[in-house]
């Protein structure tokens, strides 16, 4: 199989698409837009102290007030090792406390009050980063990216 790397110029966008090129399969292209988008947010949420993936956990818990790490893993579809790593450093920052489940071998999250206040000092800033996704994709583009997302994880996960 060979793959034939092109280089662009997006107009609109300077020379910041220049080194991108076309990825042979879903997988890596995905990868790539998650990355991408991944740093927007972390930039702006680096200003409260945070990063997405942590925030992420945190809002979840306000969400659903507690959860066991397999919950937690399975909603995120993310690898019990990056969840571990995660949420020994929202614990380390006093973020999330944590407590027996129903077998010795169970632990459950909670929100904690600082957890709570992270969350309000930095939602101005996922909201910036959210906003500026929008911007730059407009409403009709953002709707579409939003169910095509959706359709896609939905797709995934029954594989």
């Amino acid at each position: 199989m060979s793959t034939r790397i092109h280089t662009h110029k997006s107009s609109h966008h300077g020379n910041r698409g220049e080194a991108l090129f076309p990825l042979p399969c879903a997988c890596q292209s995905l990868r790539r837009l998650t990355r991408l988008v991944t740093r927007i947010y972390d930039r702006e949420l680096r200003k409260a102290g945070i990063e997405i993936a942590q925030f992420g956990l945190l809002t979840a818990l306000a969400t659903v007030r507690e959860a066991n790490q397999k919950t937690l893993g399975a909603g995120f579809a993310i690898d019990s090792t990056t969840l571990t790593r995660n949420l020994v450093r929202l614990r380390r920052r006093g973020w999330i406390g944590v407590r027996p489940g129903n077998d010795r071998r169970e632990r459950v999250f909670r929100l904690t009050g600082a957890g709570k206040r992270q969350i309000a000092t930095a939602q101005p800033h996922w909201e910036e980063a959210e906003r500026r996704m929008r911007n730059t994709l407009g409403p009709m583009l953002w709707n579409e990216m939003q169910s095509v997302v959706s359709a896609l994880t939905i797709a995934a996960a029954a594989s």
